[in-house]
């Protein structure tokens, strides 16, 4: 989603006009900070109405994957986690859905100072979506909200980008069986099957047009730096997808007789 807040019909002077007129940046950074609450819940009426929520057994099988806290932060340059009350950094980032400033910018950024008070204010924001949740449904949710929180003192535009619909693929089929017996078979060590998040949406696709289920083997890491500047994938683990991949095909034509 992309939304946009106007204010004046000109980029003012802030000297002259500050106090009297509506910032569109300031007013763009309440209306984002409101969208979560102190327990970092999305406040968006009808969020989460359709949201899958994990049994006990799930949260316990997804939590038993190994993770050292102290690492992760580390890894990351933060000195606290950040999060939705009440559950785990597996459930947070694999089980439970977001909204997320992906940008945000307004009014004067180059360089040395110019006291502008801005015409207008931008953001980029996206939400990661699980199982339940309809993407066209959320998006609409998301404006309507968006909207309505506005002060009467700007305008606000909504324009929708893209959206994909949630997947998890199960883990009791044959495909899963081998790819998880191929995976042990190039690295000596039984997978843990997580939950996590990434635009894929062809993967929905494939099971509502052609009924077909999908597995999805990650060879990557975290440290990858996915997105980011210097985004890499070592070769190791490019070698052992390779290797991997013949295993799967090989259990998956024995487990199948």
């Amino acid at each position: 989603m992309e939304v946009e807040v106007t204010g004046p019909n000109r980029d003012l002077h802030s000297g002259v006009y500050g106090g009297a007129v509506a910032n569109p940046a300031t007013i763009l950074a309440k209306m984002i900070a409101s969208l979560h609450d102190e327990n970092n819940h999305i406040t968006i009426p009808g969020f989460y109405d359709d949201v899958v929520v994990l049994n006990d057994e799930e949260r316990k099988a997804l939590n038993s994957a190994p993770f050292d806290e102290a690492d992760y932060k580390k890894d990351l340059g933060v000195d606290e986690l950040w999060g939705e009350k009440g559950y785990s950094t597996f459930e947070r980032t694999g089980t439970r859905p977001t909204c997320e400033v992906n940008g945000i910018w307004g009014g004067y950024t180059g360089e040395g100072a110019k006291t502008v008070l801005p015409s207008k204010a931008f953001a980029k924001i996206s939400m990661r979506l699980v199982p339940g949740q309809d993407w066209e449904k959320i998006s609409d949710l998301f404006t309507q909200h968006f909207i309505a929180i506005a002060p009467k003192s700007v305008k606000v535009k909504v324009t929708p980008h893209h959206g994909g619909a949630p997947y998890v693929t199960p883990t009791d089929s044959v495909a899963f069986k081998a790819a998880s017996e191929a995976i042990n078979a190039t690295f000596g060590k039984q997978p843990i099957p997580v939950r996590g998040g990434g635009s894929i949406p062809i993967v929905a696709l494939f099971e509502k047009i052609l009924g077909l289920k999908t597995v999805l083997m990650g060879f990557g890491l975290d440290s990858d730096n996915l997105h980011s500047p210097n985004e890499k994938y070592g070769l190791d683990n490019y070698y052992k997808g390779i290797e991997t991949i013949p295993y799967f095909h090989k259990f998956f034509t024995e487990l199948s007789k």
